[in-house]
């Protein structure tokens, strides 16, 4: 799998917006051009993937000198399935091997929802590749978002508080 650095200046493929705005809900989603300034003021890690030359998914970490939080990963609706966001997430895992790693994702326990079936197959995926727990919950809207770590040390709430501070340093929503 191929590698390819975004910066805000190279980001002006459609493939990469697109992607962007079918894979996350609304009230988890920043606006394109917002995110595409944050990737540069806070030196965001946003990374496309090809296999050979086809265009896979993408990735984008916010590197801390605690623990890194890995913000968005997805990978082509159609691709999904296909072993490839494990290869991804493999690759993501070897760069930042030895760090802690944080993720917020949709609460596998939150019921009702639309999409429980999927919470647990990602919450699943997550825990195969290393991700543990961390018992920090955070509601947007409706939505219930649970925290997964890798590496040492843990994660609490104060933590997940300075992430958003950091965020809110660049970026506020309503």
């Amino acid at each position: 799998m191929k590698e390819k650095q975004i910066t805000a200046a190279c980001a002006n493929d459609e493939r990469l917006k697109n992607l962007y705005e079918v894979s996350f809900p609304d009230d988890e989603k920043i606006p394109w051009d917002d995110l595409m300034r944050l990737i540069d003021e806070m030196h965001l890690d946003f990374t496309a993937y090809y296999d050979g030359e086809a265009f896979v998914g993408f990735t984008i970490v916010y590197p801390r000198p605690t623990v890194n939080w890995y913000w968005y990963f997805a990978v082509l609706p159609e691709l999904r399935g296909k072993g490839l966001g494990q290869q991804i997430l493999t690759q993501l895992i070897k760069k930042y091997e030895g760090q802690a790693c944080v993720l917020d994702m949709e609460s596998p326990c939150q019921d009702p929802c639309s999409n429980l079936e999927q919470r647990k197959r990602r919450h699943e995926f997550y825990l195969r590749n290393g991700f543990r727990d961390t018992n920090v919950f955070r509601k947007f809207d409706n939505t219930e978002m649970t925290v997964m770590m890798m590496g040492p040390g843990g994660f609490s709430l104060q933590d997940w508080d300075e992430i958003i501070s950091e965020l809110r340093q660049h970026w506020t929503w309503d």
